[in-house]
């Protein structure tokens, strides 16, 4: 009778201890990947931004050539004995969209009606990517304004009004886009490379609409630092830098409903008269971003960030 030469057969598997090993290695590697994906990501993000911007540029100097001044922050009557809105509201992104590529879109609103009429309701609420930031994703991409009421689509652009409270008095911005106003690149004596015209406002702290300020609405903070408070509908459509003292930098975690933010690690992203495309960091002295929200402040300007 002959014996089998043959070795026993061994199992090809992964021991338990070999998958552990092999997990904790993948787990290890994930771990120092992840940042620099996320790096890429939004460097991707803050170029779609920038790009965003450069658009809503052309656009501006388009209208400037047409109708030889920048578009009003946004058209409104005023009641003479409080100095209230009457309406219709429509801001400067609105009369931006035959320059966006969005005449089909802007010749379906009816601009002699207020933002919040229901002949309105459906183009109000078109979501543009535009005028989005691709860093910021509110989960909600139309939102109510309190107090009206009327919904309109999220947006992450607002317009320069200069250094005061917007609500205080909408028409008396020292910026270059504010209630009727009619501002043209040679109004802005401080120079247009220096002169802020639009910047980022994430969804962070409020919501803001590319439409423009909905009449008797309010813009209430979605977080609440003891600096928030409630704000006019003119903040959907306009922002400020506060003076110098109340240190209102970009993404100071103490603004107002009506400052700038964005959700890009370095600061916010600004489209400046000149057309050109500038990030002003969280660390700006505060005096130099004063300087840079007033059109004819007299300021002398040198700006390193």
């Amino acid at each position: 009778m002959r014996r089998s030469t043959e070795a026993p057969r061994r199992h090809s598997g992964f021991t338990l201890i070999e998958l552990l090993v092999v997990v904790a290695i993948i787990a290890i590697l994930i771990g120092l990947l992840l940042p620099a994906v996320q790096k890429v990501r939004e460097a991707a993000a803050r170029t779609r931004c920038t790009n965003n911007l450069k658009q809503i540029g052309l656009a501006m100097h388009n209208y400037h050539s047409v109708y030889g001044v920048l578009p009003p922050g946004y058209t409104s009557n005023v009641n003479p004995s409080d100095n209230s809105d009457l309406g219709p509201g429509w801001g400067w992104g609105t009369h931006l969209l035959p320059y966006l590529e969005q005449e089909p879109l802007h010749r379906s609103l009816n601009l002699s009606l207020g933002i919040e009429h229901p002949s309105n309701a459906a183009g109000r609420v078109q979501v543009l990517s535009v005028f989005r930031c691709p860093s910021d994703n509110p989960k909600q991409e139309v939102f109510i304004v309190d107090l009206t009421p009327a919904d309109v689509a999220f947006a992450n652009y607002c317009g320069m009004y200069g250094t005061g409270e917007v609500a205080d008095d909408p028409g008396l911005g020292e910026g270059v886009l504010f209630r009727n106003s009619k501002v043209k690149l040679t109004d802005v004596i401080d120079g247009t490379s220096t002169t802020c015209c639009v910047g980022e406002r994430s969804s962070e702290y409020v919501w803001g609409a590319w439409v423009g300020s909905v009449t008797g609405g309010e813009v209430p903070p979605r977080k609440l630092p003891s600096a928030l408070g409630p704000e006019g509908a003119p903040a959907l459509i306009l922002g400020h830098t506060g003076d110098a003292a109340s240190g209102h930098t970009p993404n100071n975690p103490n603004n107002h409903v009506d400052d700038y933010s964005s959700r890009h690690a370095f600061g916010v992203n600004f489209l400046f008269c000149d057309g050109s495309i500038r990030s002003i960091k969280n660390t700006i002295d505060p005096v130099v971003w004063k300087a840079l929200g007033t059109r004819a402040g007299g300021e002398v300007v040198r700006l390193d960030n």
